[in-house]
């Protein structure tokens, strides 16, 4: 009909509008989907695999007789009855045989080694198959009779984190006054008869080790002194400030003779390479310095570090200079070509003291957030300390018995075992009368030459003397040592 326009045809969206959905009906909706495709298994055990249980069973013989399993009977025989023993002799080797685990907690369970690392662990009755009825009674297994059947099948491993050796606890028996500032750094010299410390009253005294007595006391710097080193083939005392001086004190004359000139800041770090006539110093410059002590002149200087430089040990061997810094990292260089060897990166926070094992070829390095062991040359990270101390660690220490001593910005001196990590003593220093409580700060410490005493610098303005305790005994200050469940790789 002209002048009339077709109404257009309604489409499939007009016909059917989407309905709009809240989130919590496509919820239940998601949830009755999933019901309905997972109901008719539920409370159900999944099939067992015939293939992985054979495979899990020939793993445990093996294990568990794999020195008899390919031999003959008449082997066996012999092998169980050499020479002809008795009933009973047989009954103790077939008990020996028997024995799951390693050689070394067969050998130490044999002994009657009640240390051992690795106990001989003990194995449970096979259990039923495990998702089948069972025979006599056609009920389904129970959970108890099901886990029982895994564990059976399944080789347990006990802890083989070492036990810590136990080491009387530290007391301390006294306390020396006498700088008129923060005690900063310390050094014992070689013949163990004295040691020297620097203060932030920007002198150093000598102090005689028997008795406590004020030997000497040097002047020279003019800002606080941060490291302190006493030569052993020479009578030299070197020390370094944050007035950025490296001196060299002849302690027959009790005067500077030399002056170490080239550091652009503050000297945090001093130390003394064993076998050659060379001195390390960092500081703020982010600079490790190697020093010719004969002739002042500088005979390399080791970048690489990104911020302050602020503990240093050298070494006669390769790694011979290792390095910690603020910037996290810790370096090692290879003093003939001035070049880094290997930077570890495992710390979080700044590396503010490392400790060198006098006998072991490892080191320990501490920072904020851990105190961690590595091997020596190549650097592996071996374990994480157990506790965590969290405070600013600002020194470490570790003598010949494997007692390593830490200190904290808190005033707190924590005392470890260095094989296994054990924390077995925390102690707590004590400021002297008209001391502020938050003096209560640990700068330095070392152990005299015997490792028999310890000696902390503090913010208190003292010096504190630290032994074992000799009346302690194993029955008095047990150990309780739980070996860690997961072992971290970091």
């Amino acid at each position: 009909m002209p002048g009339v326009v077709a109404a257009p045809r309604p489409t499939a969206a007009m016909e059917l509008p989407v309905e709009p959905q809240s989130l919590k009906k496509l919820s239940f909706k998601s949830l009755k989907r999933a019901l309905d495709l997972f109901s008719p298994i539920h409370g159900h055990y999944s099939p067992s695999d015939p293939e992985s249980k054979r495979i899990r069973i020939s793993y445990k013989v093996q294990a568990e007789f794999g020195s008899v399993a390919n031999l003959s009977g008449q082997q066996a025989r012999e092998q169980n009855n050499p020479g002809g023993l008795g009933k009973g002799d047989q009954a103790s080797t077939a008990t020996a045989l028997a024995l799951p685990g390693s050689q070394e907690a067969k050998a130490s369970q044999n002994d009657g080694n009640q240390n051992a690392i690795v106990p001989a662990p003990t194995m449970l009755p096979k259990g039923p198959e495990i998702g089948t009825a069972s025979r006599n009674t056609g009920t389904v297994l129970s959970g108890t009779d099901r886990y029982q059947s895994t564990s059976a099948l399944m080789e347990r491993i006990p802890s083989r984190w070492p036990r810590p050796t136990w080491h009387p606890p530290w007391k301390n028996y006294r306390v020396i006054s006498g700088h008129l500032g923060w005690v900063r750094s310390i050094a014992f010299d070689p013949s163990n008869s004295w040691f020297c410390t620097g203060s932030a009253d920007r002198t150093i005294k000598i102090w005689d080790v028997a008795s406590g007595r004020l030997k000497l006391t040097l002047t020279g710097h003019i800002e606080q002194i941060r490291g302190l080193a006493v030569s052993q083939r020479h009578t030299y005392l070197f020390s370094a400030g944050d007035d950025k001086q490296v001196k060299c004190w002849d302690l027959e004359q009790n005067k500077v003779i030399r002056s170490y000139h080239g550091h652009l800041s503050g000297v945090y770090c001093l130390a003394l390479h064993p076998t050659i006539d060379v001195l390390l110093t960092g500081g703020r410059d982010s600079v490790c310095r190697v020093w010719d002590i004969r002739t002042k002149a500088m005979v390399m200087a080791l970048s690489g570090h990104d911020n302050t430089v602020c503990s240093v040990f050298a070494r006669p061997t390769d790694p011979q200079v290792v390095t910690g810094s603020h910037d996290t990292t810790i370096k090692f260089w290879d003093l003939v070509a001035g070049k880094t060897m290997t930077t570890l990166t495992h710390h979080k926070k700044s590396v503010r003291a490392m400790a060198l094992h006098p006998k072991e070829r490892a080191f320990a390095s501490a920072s904020a957030d851990n105190i961690k062991k590595f091997n020596l040359p190549k650097g592996e990270f071996l374990h994480n300390m157990l506790s965590q101390q969290r405070t600013i660690i600002n020194s470490m220490a570790v003598n010949e018995e494997g007692v390593l001593a830490t200190a904290g910005d808190n005033g707190s001196l924590w005392f470890w075992d260095w094989k296994s990590g054990y924390n077995f003593q925390q102690a707590q220093t004590i400021v002297q009368p008209g001391s502020l409580d938050s003096e209560a700060c640990i700068y330095a410490l070392s152990y005299d030459i015997s490792g028999s005493r310890l000696v902390t610098c503090e913010a208190d303005k003292t010096i504190k003397m630290w032994k074992e305790d000799r009346s302690a005994t194993p029955e008095t200050h047990p150990l309780n040592f739980k070996p860690p469940k997961e072992f971290r790789r970091y």
